[in-house]
């Protein structure tokens, strides 16, 4: 994996990372169909280089940050460990909002507990879509989170364009992780902000949703094309194409194959040439 770097909360990381939500059970939930796989993937990662890894302890729940912390633990030197906050799982695995400021500040008290970390690097500010709860009052509470060492840095995930630029005015933002790929670019409005902000974008599903039959970035046609030509995998382009939009675009495929592992770390090393460029969506 190419030594390519980006500043993640002040911290050099290498543009591929590595997305923990595919490593529990189907919808998310539930421990994995095998355990020792999963904990063979993550140990994979780092050792190909992988320096940002991104997870939530609703994922599971616990499921995925128990995994890294059995895998992982003791953490080596380097490696920044992204969290999120914001939302929840019922004992049926729907997803919940968990947006009150006491219920951020719980997500982060449960991460640093089962990641066994007395902070973590980085944890993003989920918005719920509809929530109720005042933005500034989320802000408030995640800085106040800060200011006592409990996380390093404040993230942003789902969030449109004004809520990023309120939050720019009331705090640094360490990165964005908003839906964005070859065939969502919905939330073009704030990618193009953080890009002239130099604030890193994590595209969440930058292959397509997991949750869709049909998968509209990996069935492109041009996609398809692209990758017969340069000799590589639908997956691979997508990845490149991504890479290419901003030097602070950092991405987190996630899978629980070891062979999909591989694949995708190889995209780093991807040059898309001009006729890539042209054939594909812009």
């Amino acid at each position: 994996m190419p030594t390519e770097t980006a500043l993640l909360a002040g911290r050099p990381v290498h543009r591929m990372g590595f997305g923990a939500m595919q490593l529990p059970g189907p919808g998310v939930f539930g421990p994995p169909p095998d355990r020792d796989r999963a904990l063979a993937v993550l140990r994979r990662a780092v050792e190909a280089g992988v320096d940002h890894i991104d997870t939530a302890q609703f994922y599971g729940p616990v499921v995925a940050n128990e995994l890294i912390h059995e895998a992982l633990h003791p953490y080596p030197m380097g490696l920044v460990l992204v969290s999120k906050v914001g939302a929840a799982r019922d004992e049926r695995g729907q997803w919940l909002g968990a947006q009150r400021p006491e219920e951020l500040r719980a997500g982060v008290e449960a991460n640093l507990a089962s990641l066994e970390l007395d902070q973590v690097p980085v944890v993003n500010l989920r918005r719920h879509p509809g929530s109720d709860v005042p933005f500034a009052e989320q802000l408030g509470a995640m800085v106040a989170l800060r200011e006592e060492g409990l996380i390093g840095g404040i993230g942003l995930s789902n969030v449109d364009l004004a809520q990023y630029v309120a939050a720019r005015a009331m705090t640094p933002v360490a990165c964005v992780q908003n839906a964005y790929n070859l065939a969502d670019r919905s939330g073009q409005d704030v990618f193009d902000a953080c890009r002239a902000d130099e604030v890193p974008f994590v595209p969440f599903f930058p292959l397509g949703s997991a949750f869709h039959a049909e998968n509209p970035v990996l069935g492109e046609p041009a996609v398809i094309e692209t990758a017969r030509r340069l000799n590589a995998t639908p997956a691979q382009v997508a990845l490149a194409w991504l890479l290419q939009q901003a030097p602070t675009v950092l991405l987190i495929p996630g899978t629980s194959s070891l062979g999909h592992l591989e694949e995708n770390l190889a995209a780093a090393e991807l040059v898309l040439d001009q006729a890539a460029i042209e054939a594909l969506p812009r």
